[in-house]
C-alpha cells in the first residue's frame, strides 16, 4: 500500500505543492484547510489527476480545543478512506504571516501566533503519533528567519524558534516508535503569504534575490521537493536537523 501523509494547510502555497509533490512520488495526501474549502476541493482533484487518493480535512490550527477532535476524525477517515489506521507522514505546515515590529506586536497577537504557530505543532503531533506507522516521519516546517532577521519578524520567528528546539526534543523522545522528526526552515518564498507579500511585490523580490546565492526568490515547488527529499528513504539516517531552504539567503 502507498504511504499516506498529512499536510496541515495544505491547499495552499508551500503544502499544496508539498502535497502534490507526494502525490507525483506515490504518496496519498490527506490536506487541511481552514476556510477555502474550494481550494482545497481543487487541490485534491490535481492530487486525483496524478493518480493519487486524497480528501481534504477542515481543520482551524488557531483553535486549541480542535486538535483531539482533528485525531478523531483522522482516525475514521484513515479507515473510511484509506482502510488503514495509521498513516506515514505528518507535515506540521499550516500558519498565517503577522508583520508587527517588537514594540507594536500585541498580546492578542502573541495569543494567536503562539496557537498557530507552536501550540499546534506541539499538541497536533502529540495526539497524533498514536497513528503514525513505526518508520514514519514528521517535518515541521520552520523559517529562515531564526538565522537571519528582517523587521517585523520578531514574534513569528520567535515561535519557529521553539519549534526547532522542539523538533530535536520529539526527535529523541519519538526514536523508541522509529519516528524521525526534522525541520525545514524555507527562506523568502514567492506565495500568498502575507498577503503575497513576497510574491507579488516586485521590488521586494528583487531586493530578496539580491541576498541568496541563487539570485531568486524560493518558489514553493522549491520547498515542496526539499520537503521530500527529507522524508525519502535515501535520508533515513538524519534526525532532528534543522534543513534551510533558502536558496543560500543571506549567508
Amino acid at each position: 500500500m502507498n504511504k499516506i501523509a498529512i499536510i496541515t494547510g495544505g491547499s495552499r502555497g508551500i503544502g499544496r505543492s508539498t502535497a502534490l509533490k507526494f502525490a507525483k512520488e506515490g504518496i496519498n495526501p490527506i490536506i487541511t484547510y481552514n476556510s477555502n474549502e474550494d481550494e482545497a476541493i481543487k487541490t485534491v482533484q490535481e492530487i486525483e489527476k496524478i493518480g493519487a487518493k486524497s480528501i481534504a480535512l477542515k481543520l482551524d490550527v488557531a483553535d486549541r480545543n480542535s486538535y483531539m477532535n482533528f485525531a478523531q476524525i483522522v482516525q475514521g477517515a484513515l479507515k473510511t478512506n484509506f482502510g488503514t489506521d495509521k498513516f506515514d507522514i505528518l507535515v506540521n505546515n499550516a500558519g498565517i504571516g503577522l508583520d508587527a515590529k517588537f514594540l507594536e506586536t500585541t498580546e492578542e497577537d502573541f495569543d494567536r501566533m503562539t496557537n498557530i504557530h507552536y501550540r499546534s505543532v506541539y499538541f497536533l503531533s502529540q495526539k497524533l503519533v498514536p497513528f503514525i506507522k513505526e518508520g514514519g516521519h514528521i517535518i515541521n516546517v520552520s523559517t529562515g528567519t531564526t538565522r537571519f532577521t528582517l523587521p517585523g519578524y520578531s514574534l513569528y520567528a520567535s515561535l519557529k524558534g521553539a519549534v526547532e528546539t522542539l523538533t530535536k526534543f520529539m526527535a529523541k523522545e519519538l526514536a523508541p516508535l522509529k519516528i524521525r522528526v526534522n525541520v525545514i526552515a524555507p527562506g523568502a518564498t514567492a506565495t500568498d503569504f502575507r498577503g503575497g507579500f513576497v510574491r507579488d511585490n516586485k521590488d521586494v523580490q528583487a531586493y530578496l534575490a539580491s541576498l541568496t546565492t541563487e539570485g531568486r526568490v524560493g518558489l514553493p515547488d522549491d520547498i515542496g521537493d526539499a520537503i521530500y527529499g527529507i522524508i525519502s528513504s535515501d535520508m533515513h539516517w538524519l534526525n532532528g536537523q534543522r534543513f534551510e531552504a533558502s536558496g543560500g539567503q543571506a549567508i
